[in-house]
């Protein structure tokens, strides 16, 4: 089964209102099996449009990756986070497949 990954753009407007965030997630993604990939980091951006921030989260499968984002516990971290950064966020199927 292919694994599955949240993949983050972000630009936080306020960083002290959102630590309460980021304080929070660490309990919410454990209960989800998942762990960070990508937390920041030097980037460059080649080609499009980029965003100060960029985190790239692992989850077991695409059913938890969706079921994480769409916790009770998650959405409601999520306001904090909403009220705090710009963000763009999508959940992504790995691959799984032939390597060529």
């Amino acid at each position: 089964m292919a694994k599955a990954y949240w993949i983050g753009r972000v630009e936080v407007n306020n960083e002290e209102g959102y630590k309460a965030y980021a304080l929070a997630n660490p309990a919410i993604f454990k209960k989800f099996n998942a762990r960070f990939v990508i937390r920041g980091g030097k980037h460059e951006c080649p080609e499009g449009q980029s965003r100060s921030r960029n985190v790239v989260i692992e989850f077991p499968d695409y059913a938890t990756a969706v079921a994480c984002y769409r916790s009770p516990e998650y959405q409601a971290n999520l306001k904090i986070r909403q009220a705090n950064a710009i963000t763009d966020l999508i959940i992504v199927e790995g691959y799984d497949g032939p390597q060529p």
